[in-house]
């Protein structure tokens, strides 16, 4: 089996890629070690190291260490990854549930739905090539409230992609929208 390693914005995570699914639906972030019992492969990375965060893919994995230094961790997590995929060990649990988002209705409605389709079709394909995830948390008053994952989350250039990349975009696009803040 090969695994694919890429570098991402944040120095403190890297990249795997499996050359296979890794989530057949949606996406995981797990935040600590604690979170990590809804998915086998989690609680497999957070053991193998000094690791601070898990972000689970469509087709990635990436990984975030508490003092960034991938010298020794590297192959730790490398060889994680491999033995569970060889295993043939689900990614998650089947009793793991994925939560869901506030429902909106009427003008605010079309609003979120038009701010969801921006975000899935222009932002999240460009932060997943960094192993990251932007994601609709919620609406109110003008202003979008994002949640950062996987190696968006704590990144240096964060901030600078919310403000001046999305809030621009969705102000363009959106009218309604004033700002954008991350949860």
């Amino acid at each position: 089996m090969f695994i694919e390693t890429q570098s991402t914005p944040n120095p403190a995570t890297l990249k795997f890629l499996p050359g296979r699914a890794v989530m057949a639906e949606g996406v995981l972030d797990i935040a600590d070690a604690q979170g990590a019992e809804a998915s086998p492969l989690a609680e497999r990375l957070f053991a193998a190291g000094p690791v601070s965060r898990v972000f689970l893919g469509p087709d990635f994995i990436s990984v975030t260490l508490e003092d960034g230094d991938w010298t020794q961790a590297k192959p730790a997590i490398l060889g994680a990854i491999m033995d569970h995929f060889l295993a043939g060990d689900p990614v998650l649990r089947a009793d793991a549930a994925l939560s869901g988002h506030d429902a909106y209705e009427g003008e605010n409605a079309e609003i979120v739905e038009e701010i969801k389709e921006i975000l899935d079709t222009r932002v999240r394909p460009a932060v997943a090539q960094d192993g990251g995830d932007i994601v609709f948390h919620a609406f109110r008053d003008g202003i979008v409230y994002l949640h950062m994952r996987g190696s968006c989350s704590g990144c240096p250039s964060s901030t600078l992609t919310l403000k001046r990349g999305i809030e621009n975009m969705l102000k363009q696009y959106v009218p309604e929208v004033a700002a954008v803040e991350a949860v």
